[in-house]
């Protein structure tokens, strides 16, 4: 008859394959890479009080999660509630934000990031040109708020459906 330490122990074996398996599961689910969570801003684990942030560009940002993936770490923004075929270019650029302020923080440059939506994943390169188009948007943003008078955009129905300004906006789509 084994010993009562004997089927603890395989008792906790048996517990911990569980876990494991849960543990893959719930990372997939969340469409969470591989490597060790460096960061996380969802509120599932903790709160993250302290954002990125670079001096240089005057650009501070929460990603929603940090992965350490091959020694490199790599920002991950996560969009639940949209379904998409393709990435929208909002949500890319946000994406390159966080990379560049990775870049910033622990001075190695992600070559990619990962956005999470409903049913996909995306990887996007962060290439010099996605780089220099996000310094461009962040020039034209930082104009504008100079600006005393800024027109919305109006090329998205989507977006134009859920304005809080709809009834009363002239240049509406939808």
């Amino acid at each position: 008859m084994p010993s009562v330490w004997l089927r603890l122990a395989l008792l906790l074996a048996v517990a911990g394959l569980g876990l494991s398996a849960w543990s893959r599961r719930q990372r997939a689910v969340a469409g969470l890479p591989a490597g060790r969570i460096v960061y996380a801003d969802t509120g599932a684990w903790q709160i993250c009080n302290r954002p990125l942030f670079s001096q240089e560009y005057r650009l501070a940002g929460k990603p929603d999660y940090l992965v350490e993936e091959q020694g490199r770490v790599i920002p991950v923004e996560i969009k639940p509630g949209r379904r998409v075929t393709e990435p929208y270019t909002g949500d890319i650029l946000q994406l390159a934000a966080y990379c560049l302020l990775v870049e910033e923080e622990y001075g190695e440059r992600p070559g990619y990031g990962y956005l999470k939506y409903h049913d996909a994943v995306f990887q996007v390169d962060y290439t010099r040109g996605l780089r220099e188009q996000l310094l461009a948007q962040l020039a034209i943003m930082r104009q504008q708020l100079q600006a005393h008078d800024v027109a919305p955009s109006h090329e998205d129905p989507r977006r134009c459906m859920g304005c809080g300004h709809r009834e009363h906006c002239d240049g509406r789509l939808a």
